[in-house]
């Protein structure tokens, strides 16, 4: 018999679908109620699972039920399963309608709000019925969004290595600018030192996020200690929105002040920054294979990105 033929008659999907239930919900009861069966019928589909792959899937332990190793072997296995199946499902509507789809896009909330929401408008336009699902985080966080396959691609800047398992694809480089409000009267100056602004009132992002690291080391490069800011935010949103007194000063991407419009309201200060670009792009994860509507989605996001991409040496 073929090992295909064999796994298909013993291993079932209906009884992965239930151990990936009772391993989310920690227990046996919790996971009945969730999939609205019994308990019984529970432990007789997780006993027929383990009979089928010979081994122990769960730890009974009196905080709950925990998988073995060979569970987590099999856990892993089933997410890419019932990530390919849906992926079938998808090619197959494409094929039915390719004006129609759903792509899953997960994002740091910068980028969401601006380049990945100017490429959402750009493809939206051409194909109204696709649908979007963007989830918009903390970059800290995404890339375990794309390794459990929640979502199936991220644009995200590139902070450090790429780690195994995930491909990159560069867009553009992003440089980082000190921006005011349309009413500083910083905007009528042709140059400014960073030191010339050390004790002026400023909205920055914790020293400790990614962002902030970025800023502390304009200043340090500078012979500056990171300011005294009047406000700690993360979020550029609410820095951008702080700018409107033209009291305040930030720090922000290029990118965020053009998309998906630029913000006139706004005003980049000449103010040379001693710090590197980033470069941000698309991570997938290897030998996955995308749908076509995430293909689509790639296309227009290589498109969108043309004007601010840099050729890398």
């Amino acid at each position: 018999m073929d090992i295909r033929d064999h796994i298909g008659r013993r291993v079932k999907l209906h009884d992965l679908r239930i151990l990936m239930a009772v391993v989310q919900a920690g227990s046996m009861n919790k996971a009945a109620a969730l999939l609205n069966t019994s308990q019984p019928g529970i432990s007789r589909s997780i006993a027929e699972l383990e009979t089928a792959v010979g081994a122990c899937l769960l730890d009974r332990k009196r905080q709950g039920i925990e998988p073995t190793s060979y569970g987590r072997a099999l856990l892993e296995c089933g997410a890419a399963i019932f990530d390919e199946l849906r992926l079938g499902m998808q090619n197959i509507a494409f094929l039915a309608d390719p004006t129609a789809g759903e792509v899953r896009i997960g994002s740091d909330i910068p980028i969401a709000a601006s380049f990945v929401s100017a490429v959402i408008d750009r493809l939206s336009r051409r194909y109204p019925r696709i649908v979007f699902h963007l989830v918009a985080t903390q970059s800290e966080t995404l890339r375990r969004e794309l390794s459990d396959r929640t979502v199936d691609l991220l644009v995200t800047r590139k902070w450090g290595l790429i780690e195994e398992g995930f491909d990159f694809e560069f867009l553009f480089d992003d440089s980082f600018v000190v921006v005011a409000g349309a009413q500083s009267p910083w905007v009528r100056r042709r140059t400014i030192t960073l030191a010339e602004l050390a004790n002026e009132p400023w909205v920055l992002p914790p020293p400790e996020s990614l962002v902030g690291s970025v800023a502390t080391q304009a200043f340090r490069a500078s012979g500056l200690e990171y300011p005294r800011a009047t406000v700690f935010t993360a979020t550029a949103e609410v820095r951008m929105g702080l700018l409107a007194t033209g009291r305040l000063l930030t720090i922000l991407a290029t990118s965020i002040l053009r998309f998906p419009t630029r913000r006139r309201e706004l005003k980049i200060l000449p103010v040379e920054l001693p710090i590197a670009s980033v470069p941000n792009g698309i991570f997938t994860l290897k030998n996955r294979t995308l749908s076509p509507v995430a293909r689509l989605f790639i296309e227009h996001a290589r498109d969108v990105a043309k004007p601010l991409a840099k050729k890398k040496s």
